[in-house]
């Protein structure tokens, strides 16, 4: 190969191999996410609707910012799982979000509630707290209207807020 050749190459390869190096090279924060629970302040029992609707809640706040390229979720093992759920409520626990997300190795710490008021007023609250930092650094509150499975697939994505676009 001529050195012209090769210095072509060079020049139209280069670029490719830096920028796949500094994508592999690219950090992506990793999350803990512990959830979603439901606060019921009103006067009706929880049905078992609505704790379908707060874990596709969940999936759909997984879903959202998995696809965001800017957060990667971890998986929480079972035994994890088990002694987070016999605890307090992630929402007050003291910063035991924060422990059990450097246990998982995770830069962040998310969770969120869903405040029943009644049948027409659920309020959605997310959380994410930087882990290393001891911070939090997102908090979006969002009311819904109507507590059916449409109106809280509609109106949650309003409270995931940034993160998740």
């Amino acid at each position: 190969m001529s050195l012209m050749k090769v210095a072509i190459v060079a020049i139209v390869v280069a670029p490719v191999v830096v920028a796949s190096a500094a994508a592999d090279n690219a950090v992506v924060p990793r999350v803990a996410f512990f959830g979603f629970h439901l606060i019921n302040t009103s006067l009706e029992p929880t049905t078992p609707a609505e704790s379908e609707r707060v874990r596709m809640l969940g999936d759909l706040f997984r879903e959202k910012l998995d696809a965001s390229g800017r957060f990667k979720i971890v998986s929480i093992p079972p035994d994890l799982g088990e002694k987070i759920a016999a605890g307090p409520e992630i929402s007050s626990c003291n910063g035991c979000e924060r422990d059990f997300a450097q246990k998982l190795r995770a830069d962040w710490a998310a969770w969120g509630t869903v405040q029943k008021v009644s049948n027409l007023i659920l309020n959605i609250n997310v959380y994410m707290e930087n882990v290393q930092a001891g911070k939090m650094e997102f908090v979006k509150s969002v009311d819904i209207r109507g507590n059916t499975d449409e109106s809280w697939r509609s109106q949650s994505p309003d409270c995931f807020g940034r993160h998740c676009s």
